[in-house]
Protein backbone atom coordinates (compact mmCIF):
# COMPACT_ATOMS: atom_id res chain seq x y z
CA UNK A 1 0.00 0.00 0.00
CA UNK A 2 1.69 3.36 -1.18
CA UNK A 3 1.76 6.25 1.38
CA UNK A 4 -1.02 8.67 -0.59
CA UNK A 5 -3.26 5.41 0.54
CA UNK A 6 -2.49 4.89 4.16
CA UNK A 7 -2.71 8.54 4.57
CA UNK A 8 -6.21 8.85 3.22
CA UNK A 9 -6.96 5.40 5.33
CA UNK A 10 -5.75 7.40 8.58
CA UNK A 11 -7.83 10.04 7.71
CA UNK A 12 -10.82 8.35 7.56
CA UNK A 13 -10.23 6.38 10.94
CA UNK A 14 -9.27 9.66 12.33
CA UNK A 15 -12.67 11.08 11.50
CA UNK A 16 -14.34 7.82 12.25
CA UNK A 17 -12.83 7.93 15.87
CA UNK A 18 -14.30 11.40 16.24
CA UNK A 19 -17.53 10.15 15.55
CA UNK A 20 -17.59 7.13 16.90
CA UNK A 21 -16.49 8.58 20.41
CA UNK A 22 -18.85 11.69 20.02
CA UNK A 23 -21.82 9.56 19.61
CA UNK A 24 -20.89 7.46 22.72
CA UNK A 25 -20.45 10.05 24.98
CA UNK A 26 -23.43 12.03 23.75
CA UNK A 27 -25.89 8.86 24.28
CA UNK A 28 -24.43 7.82 27.64
CA UNK A 29 -24.93 11.94 28.69
CA UNK A 30 -28.24 11.67 27.21
CA UNK A 31 -29.39 8.13 29.20
CA UNK A 32 -30.31 7.52 25.23
CA UNK A 33 -32.73 10.14 25.00
CA UNK A 34 -33.98 10.08 28.67
CA UNK A 35 -32.29 13.06 29.47
CA UNK A 36 -31.51 16.54 27.34
CA UNK A 37 -28.03 18.43 28.14
CA UNK A 38 -28.32 22.08 27.49
CA UNK A 39 -25.65 24.83 27.12
CA UNK A 40 -26.56 27.66 29.27
CA UNK A 41 -25.92 30.84 30.12
CA UNK A 42 -27.29 33.55 32.61
CA UNK A 43 -26.51 36.91 33.97
CA UNK A 44 -25.17 36.36 37.35
CA UNK A 45 -24.24 39.25 40.35
CA UNK A 46 -22.47 42.37 38.88
CA UNK A 47 -23.08 41.45 34.91
CA UNK A 48 -20.96 39.12 34.92
CA UNK A 49 -22.29 35.98 32.67
CA UNK A 50 -22.14 32.72 34.20
CA UNK A 51 -22.11 29.14 32.28
CA UNK A 52 -23.26 26.07 32.85
CA UNK A 53 -24.95 22.01 31.58
CA UNK A 54 -28.40 21.59 32.18
CA UNK A 55 -29.18 18.15 32.36
CA UNK A 56 -33.45 17.67 31.89
CA UNK A 57 -34.56 14.29 31.98
CA UNK A 58 -37.65 13.66 30.90
CA UNK A 59 -39.98 13.33 34.05
CA UNK A 60 -39.04 17.29 34.56
CA UNK A 61 -41.75 19.31 33.59
CA UNK A 62 -43.75 22.87 34.95
CA UNK A 63 -46.30 20.25 35.98
CA UNK A 64 -44.21 17.81 37.13
CA UNK A 65 -41.11 20.04 38.91
CA UNK A 66 -38.32 17.09 39.87
CA UNK A 67 -35.41 17.47 42.40
CA UNK A 68 -33.03 19.75 41.25
CA UNK A 69 -28.79 19.59 42.16
CA UNK A 70 -26.19 22.10 41.69
CA UNK A 71 -23.38 20.24 40.86
CA UNK A 72 -19.60 22.19 40.84
CA UNK A 73 -16.23 21.56 40.02
CA UNK A 74 -12.94 22.81 41.65
CA UNK A 75 -9.74 25.15 40.55
CA UNK A 76 -8.47 25.33 37.43
CA UNK A 77 -11.23 22.60 36.01
CA UNK A 78 -14.73 23.04 34.34
CA UNK A 79 -18.79 22.01 34.40
CA UNK A 80 -17.39 18.69 32.43
CA UNK A 81 -15.26 17.48 35.23
CA UNK A 82 -18.75 16.99 37.00
CA UNK A 83 -20.34 14.81 34.09
CA UNK A 84 -19.91 11.52 36.01
CA UNK A 85 -21.69 13.12 38.54
CA UNK A 86 -24.58 14.95 36.85
CA UNK A 87 -24.78 11.77 34.20
CA UNK A 88 -25.79 9.78 37.46
CA UNK A 89 -28.04 12.32 39.52
CA UNK A 90 -30.66 13.05 36.38
CA UNK A 91 -30.47 9.46 34.97
CA UNK A 92 -32.20 9.32 38.74
CA UNK A 93 -34.30 12.26 38.02
CA UNK A 94 -32.51 15.21 39.25
CA UNK A 95 -32.77 18.22 37.49
CA UNK A 96 -28.81 19.16 37.18
CA UNK A 97 -27.09 21.95 36.70
CA UNK A 98 -23.09 21.64 36.51
CA UNK A 99 -21.56 25.33 36.64
CA UNK A 100 -18.68 26.78 35.81
CA UNK A 101 -17.60 28.76 38.50
CA UNK A 102 -16.67 32.32 37.83
CA UNK A 103 -13.43 32.55 35.92
CA UNK A 104 -13.75 29.21 34.84
CA UNK A 105 -14.74 27.38 31.50
CA UNK A 106 -17.05 29.67 29.43
CA UNK A 107 -18.28 31.84 33.11
CA UNK A 108 -17.06 35.98 33.23
CA UNK A 109 -13.58 36.00 35.04
CA UNK A 110 -11.97 36.97 37.58
CA UNK A 111 -11.94 33.90 39.68
CA UNK A 112 -13.35 33.52 42.79
CA UNK A 113 -15.82 36.43 42.26
CA UNK A 114 -19.03 36.11 43.43
CA UNK A 115 -18.44 33.78 45.96
CA UNK A 116 -17.20 31.21 43.46
CA UNK A 117 -20.50 31.80 41.20
CA UNK A 118 -22.42 29.03 43.79
CA UNK A 119 -24.64 31.55 44.70
CA UNK A 120 -25.89 32.97 41.31
CA UNK A 121 -25.69 28.91 40.15
CA UNK A 122 -28.29 28.14 42.83
CA UNK A 123 -30.69 31.23 42.08
CA UNK A 124 -30.63 30.45 38.84
CA UNK A 125 -31.17 26.47 39.26
CA UNK A 126 -34.42 27.71 41.39
CA UNK A 127 -35.72 29.82 38.49
CA UNK A 128 -36.87 26.97 36.50
CA UNK A 129 -40.16 25.92 36.74
CA UNK A 130 -39.41 22.52 36.10
CA UNK A 131 -37.04 22.55 39.22
CA UNK A 132 -39.14 21.80 42.60
CA UNK A 133 -37.23 24.45 44.91
CA UNK A 134 -38.43 22.74 48.10
CA UNK A 135 -36.26 19.63 46.85
CA UNK A 136 -32.56 20.99 45.84
CA UNK A 137 -29.50 19.30 46.57
CA UNK A 138 -25.51 21.12 46.18
CA UNK A 139 -22.62 18.68 45.20
CA UNK A 140 -19.37 20.17 44.92
CA UNK A 141 -15.79 18.74 44.34
CA UNK A 142 -12.94 20.63 46.13
CA UNK A 143 -13.11 24.26 45.49
CA UNK A 144 -16.59 24.02 44.09
CA UNK A 145 -17.55 22.83 47.51
CA UNK A 146 -16.53 26.09 48.83
CA UNK A 147 -18.79 27.93 46.37
CA UNK A 148 -21.57 26.11 47.41
CA UNK A 149 -21.20 26.41 50.37
CA UNK A 150 -21.31 30.00 49.90
CA UNK A 151 -24.36 29.46 48.39
CA UNK A 152 -25.83 27.50 51.30
CA UNK A 153 -24.69 30.71 53.87
CA UNK A 154 -26.57 32.97 51.18
CA UNK A 155 -29.31 31.59 50.67
CA UNK A 156 -29.90 29.42 53.64
CA UNK A 157 -33.49 28.36 52.71
CA UNK A 158 -32.90 27.48 49.27
CA UNK A 159 -31.91 23.85 49.51
CA UNK A 160 -31.97 20.70 51.45
CA UNK A 161 -29.00 18.43 51.31
CA UNK A 162 -25.45 18.90 50.87
CA UNK A 163 -22.28 16.49 49.23
CA UNK A 164 -18.91 17.98 49.85
CA UNK A 165 -16.79 15.84 47.35
CA UNK A 166 -12.83 16.36 48.57
CA UNK A 167 -14.14 19.68 50.10
CA UNK A 168 -14.15 21.41 53.29
CA UNK A 169 -16.08 24.11 55.47
CA UNK A 170 -13.91 27.32 56.59
CA UNK A 171 -11.31 27.57 53.53
CA UNK A 172 -10.48 31.36 51.95
CA UNK A 173 -12.89 33.01 53.92
CA UNK A 174 -15.65 30.69 53.94
CA UNK A 175 -18.25 29.78 56.29
CA UNK A 176 -17.54 27.60 59.01
CA UNK A 177 -19.13 24.61 59.36
CA UNK A 178 -21.15 23.78 62.47
CA UNK A 179 -23.64 20.58 63.73
CA UNK A 180 -26.53 22.83 62.22
CA UNK A 181 -24.64 24.51 58.77
CA UNK A 182 -24.60 23.69 55.76
CA UNK A 183 -28.05 21.11 56.19
CA UNK A 184 -27.43 17.47 55.69
CA UNK A 185 -24.13 17.32 54.65
CA UNK A 186 -22.56 14.25 53.25
CA UNK A 187 -18.05 14.61 53.17
CA UNK A 188 -16.92 11.99 50.57
CA UNK A 189 -13.02 12.35 51.37
CA UNK A 190 -10.88 9.95 49.66
CA UNK A 191 -7.96 8.34 51.95
CA UNK A 192 -5.09 9.85 49.84
CA UNK A 193 -6.63 13.33 49.08
CA UNK A 194 -3.36 15.36 48.51
CA UNK A 195 -5.48 18.24 50.29
CA UNK A 196 -5.46 16.26 53.47
CA UNK A 197 -3.89 19.34 55.36
CA UNK A 198 -5.15 22.46 53.41
CA UNK A 199 -9.01 21.59 53.67
CA UNK A 200 -8.65 19.67 57.63
CA UNK A 201 -5.29 20.46 59.00
CA UNK A 202 -4.17 16.86 58.84
CA UNK A 203 -1.06 15.49 57.84
CA UNK A 204 -2.74 12.90 56.34
CA UNK A 205 -6.52 12.59 54.42
CA UNK A 206 -7.51 9.33 57.34
CA UNK A 207 -6.32 11.80 60.19
CA UNK A 208 -9.29 14.34 59.65
CA UNK A 209 -11.46 12.53 61.87
CA UNK A 210 -9.66 13.78 64.84
CA UNK A 211 -9.15 17.34 63.84
CA UNK A 212 -11.64 19.69 65.67
CA UNK A 213 -12.89 21.27 62.36
CA UNK A 214 -14.16 17.87 61.59
CA UNK A 215 -15.61 16.95 64.97
CA UNK A 216 -17.11 20.88 64.64
CA UNK A 217 -19.50 20.19 61.85
CA UNK A 218 -20.27 16.62 63.19
CA UNK A 219 -21.58 18.01 66.59
CA UNK A 220 -19.46 15.18 68.68
CA UNK A 221 -15.94 15.70 70.89
CA UNK A 222 -14.60 12.06 69.72
CA UNK A 223 -13.07 11.00 66.59
CA UNK A 224 -15.84 10.80 63.57
CA UNK A 225 -16.73 7.53 62.46
CA UNK A 226 -16.26 6.65 59.14
CA UNK A 227 -19.56 5.57 57.80
CA UNK A 228 -21.56 6.24 60.53
CA UNK A 229 -25.33 9.10 60.14
CA UNK A 230 -25.25 11.25 62.64
CA UNK A 231 -27.87 13.80 63.50
CA UNK A 232 -31.25 13.81 61.54
CA UNK A 233 -32.69 14.29 58.24
CA UNK A 234 -35.60 15.43 59.04
CA UNK A 235 -34.49 18.43 60.99
CA UNK A 236 -30.82 19.43 58.66
CA UNK A 237 -28.21 18.03 61.35
CA UNK A 238 -28.02 14.75 59.54
CA UNK A 239 -23.65 14.08 58.92
CA UNK A 240 -21.78 11.06 57.33
CA UNK A 241 -18.49 10.54 56.48
CA UNK A 242 -17.43 8.39 53.65
CA UNK A 243 -13.71 7.91 52.53
CA UNK A 244 -12.94 5.83 49.01
CA UNK A 245 -9.97 4.90 48.11
CA UNK A 246 -8.96 7.42 45.70
CA UNK A 247 -7.03 10.70 45.29
CA UNK A 248 -8.32 13.66 45.43
CA UNK A 249 -8.63 13.94 41.39
CA UNK A 250 -9.37 10.97 40.95
CA UNK A 251 -13.06 11.46 42.52
CA UNK A 252 -14.38 12.44 39.32
CA UNK A 253 -13.59 9.01 38.10
CA UNK A 254 -14.74 6.97 41.20
CA UNK A 255 -18.02 4.85 41.14
CA UNK A 256 -17.77 5.01 45.28
CA UNK A 257 -17.50 8.52 45.28
CA UNK A 258 -20.21 8.83 42.17
CA UNK A 259 -22.79 6.54 44.30
CA UNK A 260 -22.42 8.20 47.50
CA UNK A 261 -23.36 11.40 46.49
CA UNK A 262 -25.98 9.55 44.53
CA UNK A 263 -27.09 7.75 47.63
CA UNK A 264 -27.06 10.61 50.14
CA UNK A 265 -29.52 12.35 47.71
CA UNK A 266 -31.71 9.45 47.33
CA UNK A 267 -32.16 9.42 50.99
CA UNK A 268 -32.21 13.39 51.50
CA UNK A 269 -34.39 14.59 48.99
CA UNK A 270 -38.00 13.63 47.91
CA UNK A 271 -38.38 12.31 44.23
CA UNK A 272 -37.01 11.18 41.75
CA UNK A 273 -36.59 7.74 41.49
CA UNK A 274 -34.74 4.17 43.23
CA UNK A 275 -31.86 3.31 40.71
CA UNK A 276 -29.78 1.95 42.65
CA UNK A 277 -26.44 3.99 43.49
CA UNK A 278 -24.07 1.03 41.93
CA UNK A 279 -26.17 1.21 38.49
CA UNK A 280 -23.73 3.63 36.39
CA UNK A 281 -22.86 4.42 33.14
CA UNK A 282 -21.05 7.16 33.16
CA UNK A 283 -17.84 6.16 32.45
CA UNK A 284 -18.72 5.48 28.70
CA UNK A 285 -19.05 9.03 28.22
CA UNK A 286 -15.55 9.10 29.61
CA UNK A 287 -14.53 6.55 27.37
CA UNK A 288 -16.52 8.10 24.08
CA UNK A 289 -14.29 11.27 24.82
CA UNK A 290 -11.22 10.12 25.30
CA UNK A 291 -11.93 7.81 21.83
CA UNK A 292 -12.53 11.21 20.45
CA UNK A 293 -9.98 12.75 21.83
CA UNK A 294 -7.20 10.43 20.17
CA UNK A 295 -8.91 11.03 16.99
CA UNK A 296 -8.26 14.45 16.95
CA UNK A 297 -4.40 14.27 17.73
CA UNK A 298 -4.35 11.21 14.79
CA UNK A 299 -6.11 13.48 12.62
CA UNK A 300 -3.25 15.96 12.71
CA UNK A 301 -0.84 13.44 11.16
CA UNK A 302 -2.89 12.39 7.96
CA UNK A 303 -3.86 16.05 7.47
CA UNK A 304 -0.37 17.21 7.66
CA UNK A 305 0.67 15.13 5.37
CA UNK A 306 -2.33 15.95 2.68
CA UNK A 307 -0.91 19.39 3.14
CA UNK A 308 2.74 18.83 2.38
CA UNK A 309 1.27 17.27 -0.87
CA UNK A 310 -0.08 20.44 -2.07
CA UNK A 311 1.77 22.63 -4.25
CA UNK A 312 2.17 25.91 -1.98
CA UNK A 313 3.95 23.47 1.08
CA UNK A 314 5.39 20.72 -0.90
CA UNK A 315 8.52 22.53 -0.66
CA UNK A 316 8.68 22.01 2.91
CA UNK A 317 8.83 18.25 2.53
CA UNK A 318 12.22 16.69 2.78
CA UNK A 319 13.87 14.24 4.87
CA UNK A 320 16.50 15.01 7.85
CA UNK A 321 20.20 16.11 6.79
CA UNK A 322 22.75 13.52 8.10
CA UNK A 323 22.18 13.52 12.09
CA UNK A 324 25.32 13.93 14.15
CA UNK A 325 23.99 13.08 17.68
CA UNK A 326 25.71 11.84 20.51
CA UNK A 327 27.01 8.13 20.20
CA UNK A 328 26.81 5.13 22.34
CA UNK A 329 27.53 5.58 26.54
CA UNK A 330 27.41 9.44 25.71
CA UNK A 331 23.61 9.53 24.23
CA UNK A 332 22.22 7.71 27.81
CA UNK A 333 24.35 10.73 30.04
CA UNK A 334 23.04 13.30 27.60
CA UNK A 335 19.21 11.52 27.64
CA UNK A 336 19.11 11.45 31.91
CA UNK A 337 20.77 14.74 32.48
CA UNK A 338 18.59 16.30 29.57
CA UNK A 339 15.27 14.50 31.37
CA UNK A 340 16.92 15.72 34.88
CA UNK A 341 17.53 19.28 33.81
CA UNK A 342 14.01 19.70 31.89
CA UNK A 343 11.53 17.52 34.50
CA UNK A 344 13.04 17.54 37.84
CA UNK A 345 12.54 21.09 38.48
CA UNK A 346 9.47 21.28 37.59
CA UNK A 347 8.25 23.17 41.11
CA UNK A 348 11.15 25.23 40.71
CA UNK A 349 10.45 26.11 37.36
CA UNK A 350 6.73 27.26 37.90
CA UNK A 351 7.57 29.31 41.12
CA UNK A 352 9.68 32.15 39.34
CA UNK A 353 6.46 34.54 37.96
CA UNK A 354 5.50 34.00 42.32
CA UNK A 355 9.18 35.01 43.35
CA UNK A 356 8.97 38.12 40.74
CA UNK A 357 5.31 38.82 41.85
CA UNK A 358 3.89 39.10 38.77
CA UNK A 359 0.12 39.54 38.91
CA UNK A 360 -2.74 38.87 36.99
CA UNK A 361 -3.10 41.47 33.69
CA UNK A 362 -4.58 41.83 31.08
CA UNK A 363 -1.67 40.34 28.90
CA UNK A 364 -1.27 37.60 31.45
CA UNK A 365 -4.58 37.04 32.75
CA UNK A 366 -4.81 33.24 34.21
CA UNK A 367 -1.91 32.66 36.80
CA UNK A 368 -1.79 29.02 36.77
CA UNK A 369 -0.90 28.95 33.26
CA UNK A 370 1.56 32.15 33.34
CA UNK A 371 3.37 29.11 36.00
CA UNK A 372 3.12 26.79 33.18
CA UNK A 373 4.77 28.82 30.77
CA UNK A 374 7.55 29.78 33.32
CA UNK A 375 8.26 26.04 33.14
CA UNK A 376 8.11 25.82 29.60
CA UNK A 377 10.50 28.91 29.18
CA UNK A 378 12.76 27.61 31.90
CA UNK A 379 12.97 24.15 30.30
CA UNK A 380 13.61 25.69 26.75
CA UNK A 381 16.52 27.50 28.02
CA UNK A 382 17.96 24.66 30.02
CA UNK A 383 17.71 22.44 26.81
CA UNK A 384 19.25 25.22 23.98
CA UNK A 385 22.28 25.93 26.59
CA UNK A 386 22.41 21.91 26.60
CA UNK A 387 22.48 22.28 22.84
CA UNK A 388 24.72 25.22 22.80
CA UNK A 389 27.62 23.07 25.00
CA UNK A 390 26.97 20.39 23.22
CA UNK A 391 27.52 21.59 19.95
CA UNK A 392 30.71 23.98 20.53
CA UNK A 393 32.61 21.58 22.76
CA UNK A 394 31.86 18.18 20.54
CA UNK A 395 29.52 18.38 17.09
CA UNK A 396 31.64 21.86 15.87
CA UNK A 397 34.61 19.52 15.33
CA UNK A 398 32.69 17.47 13.13
CA UNK A 399 31.60 19.87 11.14
CA UNK A 400 27.89 19.92 12.01
CA UNK A 401 25.74 22.59 11.05
CA UNK A 402 22.13 24.23 11.66
CA UNK A 403 21.09 21.65 8.81
CA UNK A 404 21.96 18.60 11.12
CA UNK A 405 19.81 19.71 13.70
CA UNK A 406 16.84 20.73 11.23
CA UNK A 407 17.16 24.48 11.96
CA UNK A 408 18.66 25.67 8.58
CA UNK A 409 18.75 24.97 5.01
CA UNK A 410 22.16 24.87 2.82
CA UNK A 411 23.40 26.50 6.52
CA UNK A 412 20.84 29.44 6.11
CA UNK A 413 17.73 30.27 7.77
CA UNK A 414 14.81 30.43 5.20
CA UNK A 415 11.79 32.74 6.88
CA UNK A 416 9.82 32.16 3.76
CA UNK A 417 9.69 28.21 4.44
CA UNK A 418 9.49 29.09 8.22
CA UNK A 419 6.36 31.39 7.86
CA UNK A 420 5.16 28.63 5.62
CA UNK A 421 5.77 26.43 8.25
CA UNK A 422 3.67 27.95 10.97
CA UNK A 423 1.30 28.35 8.29
CA UNK A 424 0.98 24.90 7.93
CA UNK A 425 0.85 24.25 11.39
CA UNK A 426 -2.19 26.56 11.78
CA UNK A 427 -4.23 24.75 9.11
CA UNK A 428 -3.37 21.52 10.79
CA UNK A 429 -4.27 22.45 14.05
CA UNK A 430 -7.33 24.39 12.47
CA UNK A 431 -8.17 21.30 11.56
CA UNK A 432 -9.05 19.75 14.79
CA UNK A 433 -10.29 22.61 15.91
CA UNK A 434 -13.39 22.56 13.71
CA UNK A 435 -14.29 19.21 14.61
CA UNK A 436 -14.12 20.41 18.33
CA UNK A 437 -16.70 22.93 16.91
CA UNK A 438 -18.52 20.63 15.64
CA UNK A 439 -18.78 18.44 18.00
CA UNK A 440 -19.63 20.73 20.60
CA UNK A 441 -22.39 21.93 18.65
CA UNK A 442 -24.17 18.60 17.43
CA UNK A 443 -23.69 16.82 20.66
CA UNK A 444 -22.48 19.31 23.26
CA UNK A 445 -19.70 17.30 24.16
CA UNK A 446 -15.88 18.07 23.89
CA UNK A 447 -12.59 15.85 23.53
CA UNK A 448 -11.07 14.89 27.32
CA UNK A 449 -10.26 12.22 29.37
CA UNK A 450 -10.29 12.57 33.43
CA UNK A 451 -8.67 15.99 34.14
CA UNK A 452 -7.09 16.43 30.91
CA UNK A 453 -9.49 18.46 28.69
CA UNK A 454 -9.00 20.04 24.71
CA UNK A 455 -12.16 22.20 24.85
CA UNK A 456 -13.32 25.31 21.83
CA UNK A 457 -11.94 29.17 23.34
CA UNK A 458 -14.01 31.48 24.46
CA UNK A 459 -13.78 34.91 22.43
CA UNK A 460 -12.07 35.69 25.61
CA UNK A 461 -10.03 32.95 25.59
CA UNK A 462 -8.76 33.15 21.90
CA UNK A 463 -7.26 36.53 23.15
CA UNK A 464 -5.64 35.04 26.44
CA UNK A 465 -4.55 32.57 23.62
CA UNK A 466 -2.84 35.00 21.36
CA UNK A 467 -0.89 36.37 24.56
CA UNK A 468 0.55 33.53 25.65
CA UNK A 469 0.94 31.52 22.19
CA UNK A 470 4.43 33.39 21.03
CA UNK A 471 6.25 32.22 24.12
CA UNK A 472 5.68 28.52 24.63
CA UNK A 473 6.42 28.17 21.10
CA UNK A 474 9.59 29.99 22.02
CA UNK A 475 10.40 27.53 24.67
CA UNK A 476 9.87 24.64 22.34
CA UNK A 477 12.25 25.52 19.74
CA UNK A 478 15.19 24.00 22.31
CA UNK A 479 13.55 21.21 23.60
CA UNK A 480 12.62 19.90 19.97
CA UNK A 481 16.70 21.06 18.99
CA UNK A 482 17.94 18.59 21.27
CA UNK A 483 15.78 16.09 20.64
CA UNK A 484 16.39 15.52 16.87
CA UNK A 485 20.06 16.94 17.47
CA UNK A 486 22.45 15.50 20.09
CA UNK A 487 20.02 13.06 21.00
CA UNK A 488 18.28 11.83 17.99
CA UNK A 489 18.22 7.94 18.59
CA UNK A 490 20.29 5.87 16.39
CA UNK A 491 21.16 2.41 15.87
CA UNK A 492 24.42 1.22 14.09
CA UNK A 493 24.29 4.99 13.10
CA UNK A 494 21.21 4.41 11.05
CA UNK A 495 17.92 5.98 11.94
CA UNK A 496 15.12 4.24 13.93
CA UNK A 497 11.53 4.09 12.41
CA UNK A 498 9.64 6.58 12.98
CA UNK A 499 7.18 4.85 15.10
CA UNK A 500 10.58 3.34 17.94
CA UNK A 501 12.04 7.17 17.09
CA UNK A 502 8.62 8.54 18.76
CA UNK A 503 8.70 6.68 21.88
CA UNK A 504 12.23 7.17 22.32
CA UNK A 505 11.18 10.88 22.70
CA UNK A 506 8.08 10.26 24.08
CA UNK A 507 10.46 8.65 27.07
CA UNK A 508 12.65 11.73 27.02
CA UNK A 509 9.88 13.87 27.15
CA UNK A 510 7.95 11.96 29.84
CA UNK A 511 11.08 10.33 32.32
CA UNK A 512 11.40 13.59 33.93
CA UNK A 513 7.61 13.78 34.94
CA UNK A 514 7.68 10.69 35.76
CA UNK A 515 10.14 10.96 38.20
CA UNK A 516 8.21 13.73 39.68
CA UNK A 517 5.23 11.61 39.92
CA UNK A 518 7.02 9.12 41.62
CA UNK A 519 8.57 11.59 44.07
CA UNK A 520 5.22 12.49 44.95
CA UNK A 521 2.79 9.77 44.90
CA UNK A 522 4.79 6.72 46.28
CA UNK A 523 5.46 8.50 49.90
CA UNK A 524 1.29 9.14 49.68
CA UNK A 525 0.89 6.15 48.99
CA UNK A 526 2.85 4.15 51.27
CA UNK A 527 2.83 6.99 54.02
CA UNK A 528 -0.03 8.84 53.22
CA UNK A 529 2.28 12.07 52.77
CA UNK A 530 3.30 13.28 49.26
CA UNK A 531 6.81 13.98 48.51
CA UNK A 532 6.12 17.56 48.74
CA UNK A 533 3.32 18.01 51.11
CA UNK A 534 3.36 21.84 50.01
CA UNK A 535 2.48 21.21 46.30
CA UNK A 536 -0.69 19.39 45.97
CA UNK A 537 -2.30 21.59 43.48
CA UNK A 538 1.17 20.93 41.30
CA UNK A 539 1.19 17.50 42.13
CA UNK A 540 -2.07 16.93 39.96
CA UNK A 541 -1.42 19.65 37.86
CA UNK A 542 1.81 17.30 36.96
CA UNK A 543 -0.04 14.11 36.38
CA UNK A 544 -1.52 16.31 33.13
CA UNK A 545 2.15 16.56 31.68
CA UNK A 546 1.77 12.80 31.61
CA UNK A 547 -1.07 13.24 28.87
CA UNK A 548 0.80 16.13 27.11
CA UNK A 549 4.45 15.38 26.66
CA UNK A 550 3.77 11.95 24.35
CA UNK A 551 1.62 13.91 22.35
CA UNK A 552 4.02 16.67 21.84
CA UNK A 553 6.63 13.49 21.17
CA UNK A 554 4.40 12.35 18.20
CA UNK A 555 4.00 15.51 16.37
CA UNK A 556 7.44 16.70 16.79
CA UNK A 557 9.42 13.29 15.90
CA UNK A 558 6.60 12.93 12.80
CA UNK A 559 6.72 16.26 11.21
CA UNK A 560 10.59 16.32 12.18
CA UNK A 561 11.13 13.41 9.66
CA UNK A 562 8.57 14.64 7.41
CA UNK A 563 10.25 18.19 6.42
CA UNK A 564 13.57 17.49 7.97
CA UNK A 565 13.00 20.23 9.96
CA UNK A 566 11.68 21.60 13.80
CA UNK A 567 9.18 24.30 12.97
CA UNK A 568 6.26 22.42 11.56
CA UNK A 569 6.35 19.86 14.83
CA UNK A 570 6.89 23.35 16.94
CA UNK A 571 4.25 25.78 15.64
CA UNK A 572 2.02 22.63 16.15
CA UNK A 573 2.72 22.12 19.51
CA UNK A 574 2.83 25.38 20.56
CA UNK A 575 -0.30 25.64 18.89
CA UNK A 576 -1.92 22.68 20.25
CA UNK A 577 -0.83 23.17 24.37
CA UNK A 578 -1.53 27.02 24.72
CA UNK A 579 -4.90 26.24 22.87
CA UNK A 580 -5.35 23.28 25.37
CA UNK A 581 -4.16 25.07 28.48
CA UNK A 582 -6.00 28.48 27.90
CA UNK A 583 -9.19 26.86 27.39
CA UNK A 584 -8.90 24.45 30.27
CA UNK A 585 -7.31 26.95 32.81
CA UNK A 586 -8.69 30.02 35.32
CA UNK A 587 -8.65 33.26 34.73
CA UNK A 588 -7.82 35.57 37.52
CA UNK A 589 -7.75 39.11 35.95
CA UNK A 590 -11.24 40.95 35.11
CA UNK A 591 -11.11 42.18 31.90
Amino acid sequence: MNGSKITIILLIIALCMILAGDLLAFFVQTDFGNIKVKDVRFAGTNGIMMSGLLYIPKNATAKTPAPGILAVHGYINSRETQDGFAIEFARRGYVVLALDETGHGYSDPPAFANGFGGIDGLRYLRTLDFVDGKNIGMEGHSMGGWAILVAAAVIPDGYKSFVFEGSSTETLGTPKGSATFPRNVALVFSQWDEFAGFMWGAPMAPMIVKTDKLKALFGTTEDVVVGKLYGSISDGTARKLVMPRNTHPWDHMSTECIGAAVAWFQQTLDGGNKLPPENQIWIWKEIGNLIALAGMILLFFPVGALLLKTAFFKELAGTPAEPKPLKGAGWWIGAIIFAILTGAPFLSYKEFPVQLKIPASAFLSQNITTQMLSYALMSGIVAAIFFLIFHFAINRKVNATGDNYGLTWSTKLDWIKIAKSFLLALLVALAGYVTLLISSWLFTVDYRFWIFAVKPMSNLQFMIFLCYLIFFILAWIGIATVLHGELRPLIKGKELSMGAEMLVNMALLVAGFLGFFLFMYVPLFTTGILGNPYEPLWAIIGIQYLYSMPISAFILTYFYRKTGHIYVGVFLVGLFLTWQIVASQATHFGF
